[in-house]
């Protein structure tokens, strides 16, 4: 018999946990309080979501500049060829915090965070240097609209 991937209460566990982390000293018996489950089943329910793939990780979501820091979304063109060293170097810089492969002239796309611009710039010129590629872009952003992520499951 086949798995699903998750189920219902996989599904309402991920709605609980997206945008309303508890910050107490056990969150996941909270969390188990607040679905009738217990504290292992959340654990263990999570525990093996992040092995399959499902969620990357949990942790903190900052505002940059609230606590001192900027980001920039970077966009570079990448021969085919040079884009999984690319990534593994751009990936190497402790601000960088997604990058995406997309099919267009600019193909790898990449947010850095830092604590100025012009760190980010300097680590910019660094990938250059370490990969050859001299086109990214460095599009920091001017406002900010999307105020949150919430996907209901």
């Amino acid at each position: 018999m086949i798995m699903p991937l998750m189920d219902d209460t996989d599904r309402v566990l991920l709605n609980r946990i997206q945008s309303d982390f508890p910050v107490t000293y056990r969150p996941y018996l909270s969390i188990a309080e607040d679905l009738g489950l217990t504290e292992e089943d959340v654990i263990a329910r999570l525990q093996r979501l992040k092995a399959s793939g499902i969620i990357r990780r949990i942790g903190g979501n900052f505002v940059p500049k609230k606590i001192g820091f900027v980001s920039t979304l970077c966009a570079a063109k990448v021969p085919e060829d040079a884009i999984d060293s690319f990534a593994a170097i751009v990936n190497s810089y402790p601000g960088v915090t997604h990058n995406y492969y997309r099919d267009y002239t600019y193909n790898i796309w990449f947010t850095f965070i830092a604590p100025s611009m012009d760190e980010i710039e300097k680590n910019l010129k660094e990938i250059s240097n370490k990969t050859g590629i001299t086109n990214i872009l460095n599009l920091p952003s001017i406002k900010v609209f999307k105020i949150k992520a919430q996907f209901n499951l």
